[in-house]
C-alpha cells in the first residue's frame, strides 16, 4: 500500500501502522548505535548491512 491508500484506509490501526514503523526504525537504529552493531535492511531490491559506524555517520550529516 502506499502512504496515499494507508491514509484512506477504513481501519485506524492500518493508518497509524506508517507511523509506527517509522517509530520501531528510528528506536532500531538508535539500539543499533548504543550496542555498536549492526543492522540489516532492504534497500531497493537488495538486502543491505548497515554498521553502527554507518548509522553515526548519517546521523551527524
Amino acid at each position: 500500500m502506499t502512504r496515499h491508500e494507508l491514509g484512506k484506509a477504513k481501519d485506524q490501526d492500518l493508518v497509524t501502522s506508517m507511523a509506527a514503523m517509522k517509530r520501531a526504525a528510528a528506536m532500531a537504529r538508535k539500539a543499533a548505535v548504543q550496542t555498536d552493531t549492526a543492522i540489516v535492511v532492504v534497500q531497493g531490491k537488495k538486502i543491505v548491512r548497515v554498521t553502527a559506524d554507518d548509522l553515526r555517520k548519517k546521523a551527524g550529516a
